[in-house]
């Protein structure tokens, strides 16, 4: 199931991070500085709030479809689904009032309400996709993405280019996901007829879901507030020239973490559930190692092209702050997608979603401690450090206290030979020449992804000539005849 997922869901992934670049491209030079610092702010806001009202919902959703399907899912679908509406009802008007109240400036406060608006309409478009995922449907959910985000992506560009300002972004995101809703959620509120609102069941759910989005609060706690502190001490300028080396950093790891733990989640909790200790632990270290393998060349690549990139993707008004912060985004990028879709799933196996958000206090404690002292003194660069530390307390807090609960396997020969290979990639790439620009990027990105495909090859890391073997003999196999 996990590597039907890879590959079903690499179309997907490639779009999203071909749009996540685009959007670093276009929104860094239509949109003034302090535009996109506004933009930053207000995406970062909207977030919160999403994850504080729906985010333990979708969760529930993908969690317990496999649990509850010889039970029936009809009350599952019309629990969820009401207790959604009855969320919107809530929060909306709240919301409003808020915001309406907020002593921030017109276009701020535009912006954030757009993203606010939204939130209600992307979280019923994520319910149905967290259905697809848990269910197998990769071609639907796959598709669903890549509409979404395209669209959202040029609705945005779009607005930008009509003056509409920080906001543009934000339109973008809300409007695509109500475009998609016609074609998904009539057949989703089908599978809840008949269905029964299940006040036990929907408490069962907050149980388990509530301490997920309160860690996930956590989680963007310690990616926000940074943001935060440098708009009180250094104003919205400086926010979007360190969100634009931000974006570029993480968005390029974001997007390898999203593809693999679409796939990876839902094998998991299938192997746990369903499978042996031996088959689960076998499940879970190839999809460690398949991280590592993936994961831990695209953060020293990012962090070794910084500048190149930086000239070719961000506006010049931004672009050197950003590359000076890119290399540190890219380690704490690495460190959150592997601590998020790989250790923390210990406490999401053994429902133990309170130990999680436990785990994830310490994280975003030590990050609102250390912005506040680094961020007068060092700035931008001060921003970076802080956020980068806290996600290495964050991974070690969670190995350490989820091996009480289950103990993930940890793929320390994986570890070395990906880190091996990582720096063989990192010496052939300082040794290349640096002529500048979109040369000197295609010629380091290009040497150094060759570069580490031959050392991990030759060293055989994660398995990967073992697996090229597999894939090779099941595709020789001859078919049954129809």
């Amino acid at each position: 199931m996990f590597w039907r997922g890879v590959w079903g869901y690499l179309p997907a992934n490639i779009v999203q991070g071909l749009v996540g670049f685009g959007a670093i491209v276009v929104f860094t030079r239509l949109l003034s500085a302090e535009d996109f610092g506004r933009y930053a702010i207000a995406f970062s806001v909207m977030t919160l709030v999403h994850v504080g009202t729906f985010s333990w919902l979708e969760a529930s959703m993908a969690r317990f479809w496999a649990a509850e399907q010889d039970q029936g899912l009809a009350d599952h679908f019309a629990t969820l689904y009401r207790a959604t509406a009855l969320m919107t009802a809530a929060i909306l008007p709240l919301a409003a009032l808020g915001l309406w109240l907020a002593p921030i400036g017109e276009g701020l406060k535009l912006a954030i309400g757009i993203g606010l608006a939204g939130i209600p309409i992307r979280a019923l478009a994520k319910l149905a996709q967290e259905r697809f995922r848990a269910a197998g449907e990769v071609g639907k959910s796959a598709t669903m993405d890549i509409g979404v985000t395209l669209t959202g992506f040029l609705i945005g560009a779009g607005c930008a280019l009509l003056g509409v300002g920080a906001a543009s972004p934000l339109v973008g995101l809300a409007v695509a996901p109500l475009l998609a809703l016609p074609f998904v959620l009539p057949g989703e509120l089908r599978r809840a007829r008949g269905g029964v609102h299940h006040r036990d069941r929907l408490f069962g759910y907050a149980r388990y879901g509530y301490p997920i989005a309160a860690g996930l609060g956590l989680s963007l706690i310690m990616a926000s507030t940074d943001r935060f502190l440098l708009e009180i001490f250094m104003g919205p300028a400086a926010v979007g020239a360190y969100h634009a080396g931000y974006s570029l950093s993480s968005r390029t790891l974001d997007v390898l973490f999203i593809w693999l733990g679409a796939a990876g989640t839902p094998a998991l909790i299938g192997a746990w559930e369903r499978g042996s200790r031996e088959a689960f632990m076998t499940a879970a270290r190839e999809q460690a190692s398949t991280f590592l393998l993936i994961g831990l060349p695209a953060a020293v690549g990012v962090a070794l092209v910084a500048r190149p990139l930086a000239d070719f993707m961000i506006g010049e008004d931004l672009r050197g702050v950003a590359a000076s912060v890119t290399p540190w985004i890219a380690l704490s990028a690495l460190l959150s997608g592997l601590t998020s879709y790989y250790l923390s799933q210990a406490f999401v196996l053994g429902r133990r979603t309170d130990r999680l958000l436990l785990t994830l206090c310490i994280p975003a404690l030590s990050n609102v401690i250390l912005n506040l002292i680094l961020v007068p003194r060092m700035g931008v660069m001060g921003a970076a450090v802080a956020t980068t530390t806290s996600f290495g307390i964050g991974a070690l807090a969670s190995i350490t206290m989820g091996r009480g609960i289950v103990a993930m396997p940890i793929p320390w020969t994986t570890l070395s030979r990906c880190g091996l290979a990582s720096g063989l990639m990192a010496a052939a790439v300082l040794l290349l020449p640096a002529p500048g620009g979109i040369l000197e990027l295609g010629l380091k990105a290009g040497g150094g992804a060759l570069v580490y495909a031959a050392a991990a090859w030759s060293l055989n890391a994660a398995g990967v000539r073992d697996l090229a073997a597999r894939l090779i003999a099941a595709r020789a196999e001859p078919r049954p005849a129809a």
